[in-house]
């Protein structure tokens, strides 16, 4: 049954439901988390319901899957496994329904999405789609789909009638927004953009000195070498196949260029490409760094770089590189231009050796990236903050409880 007006906006609980493995230091899940925490300052209660693995995180109510026996690891993008993994989550959610009783059901990706439509029928509270990107794009990126397939029509008509049917989808980007209107004929009237953002008072540029080069040192970092930096999820959709294909191309060519490449899973695969590309003494790979060190990380960077495929996800490292002052080297995707807007540095979509090119522009060029990099540092702080990514949520959760 459909409940009446409020008296009073604000103070919610909130049940998100989070078909990933949370907490894991990458895009999705940094989402996930800020939008957490901006929602707590704002006096709601949020409780996450996720999947048996992640790292529990002070200041979160978070409520676990059961584990199954023949999958332990962490799931990353998508999976034969996720099926049961869903179908425990909707058991737990629902558990979670009884003793949390929330005004509103917060679903993450599509996964999600089916999960709280079904809850919000038999409970009778709303529930906010919280899109970060189309299902099938994403399935394909990570080849569990081929194109007109029949397990890619059967998922394609299951994310239309998801997109089409949530009352409420909030947006990471304004082009996502656009995708849900032109590819799969959402109402506009139902779309709410919230966008990606960056705490821009941890995110900032820090000073180079002794303990940043000691810090340098011990990654073992040449010196007199310029950084290029790279911090996400390893995976030939997110370009790391290209960053490496284009450093082949520039050190054959020069020899003061260093990436560095921060990040997981497949981070043995990528040494095994470096060494196969003749570029291993030009690398150096971190492995999984912990979201609160990635400031230090991204710090000895000289510019910055994200080479991501996708054209329907979102791209939230960029704002982290722009709130550290870092220039940055991207393909030229709508995300990319919503964020970096007319102080990116673009390359044409997937082509290595104009990605190859932007690079070399930059590392030539100290006085360019030190004035692209302040100019990116104050778009995120005008723009880009989770404070106003909070009150944009707390919005439509107004809208969808009917208090205006």
């Amino acid at each position: 049954m459909r409940r009446g007006k409020r008296e009073r906006t604000g103070a919610y609980r909130v049940l998100m439901v989070a078909p990933t493995s949370f907490f894991a230091d990458y895009g999705c899940h940094v989402r996930i988390l800020e939008e957490t925490r901006a929602l707590q300052k704002e006096g709601c209660r949020v409780t996450i319901c996720t999947y048996h693995n992640g790292q529990d995180l002070p200041g979160l109510e978070i409520h676990r899957t059961m584990s199954i026996p023949w999958r332990k690891g962490y799931e990353v993008g998508s999976s034969r496994h996720k099926m049961a993994f869903d179908i425990l989550l909707f058991l737990r959610t629902l558990w979670s329904m009884f003793s949390v009783r929330p005004d509103l059901i917060h679903a993450h990706l599509h996964e999600g999405a089916l999960i709280g439509s079904i809850l919000s029928k038999l409970w009778g509270v709303p529930y906010v789609f919280d899109f970060q990107g189309s299902l099938t794009s994403e399935m394909m990126d990570h080849g569990f789909l081929k194109p007109g397939s029949r397990a890619y029509r059967f998922m394609r008509r299951l994310e239309e009638w998801i997109d089409r049917t949530a009352p409420y989808i909030l947006t990471s980007s304004t082009h996502a927004a656009r995708l849900l209107v032109d590819e799969f004929r959402c109402p506009p009237e139902r779309l709410f953009c919230a966008p990606d953002a960056v705490k821009t008072t941890v995110f900032r540029p820090l000073p180079r000195d002794e303990a940043w080069a000691a810090y340098k040192r011990s990654w073992g970092i040449p010196e007199g070498r310029t950084v290029v930096v790279y911090l996400g999820l390893l995976a030939p959709y997110q370009g790391t196949d290209h960053l490496l294909q284009a450093a082949q191309i520039l050190c054959a060519a020069r020899g003061d260029l260093h990436f560095l490449i921060a990040g997981y899973p497949h981070v043995e695969r990528y040494q095994r490409l470096a060494r196969d590309l003749g570029i291993e003494g030009h690398v150096t790979f971190t492995g999984r760094i912990p979201y609160e060190e990635a400031p230090r990380l991204l710090a000895l960077g000289d510019f910055a770089v994200s080479p991501k495929l996708s054209k329907t996800e979102g791209a939230g490292k960029l704002l982290n590189y722009m709130a550290m002052g870092l220039a940055t080297v991207a393909f030229d995707t709508p995300v990319s231009r919503e964020y970096l807007g007319e102080y990116g540095v673009y390359a044409a979509p997937e082509d290595v050796a104009d990605l190859a090119r932007a690079l070399a522009a930059l590392a030539d060029d100290p006085p360019r990236r030190q004035a692209l990099g302040a100019a990116l540092r104050r778009r995120a702080e005008e723009r880009f903050s989770w404070e106003h990514c909070g009150e944009r949520i707390l919005a439509v959760y107004a809208r969808a409880l009917g208090e205006v």
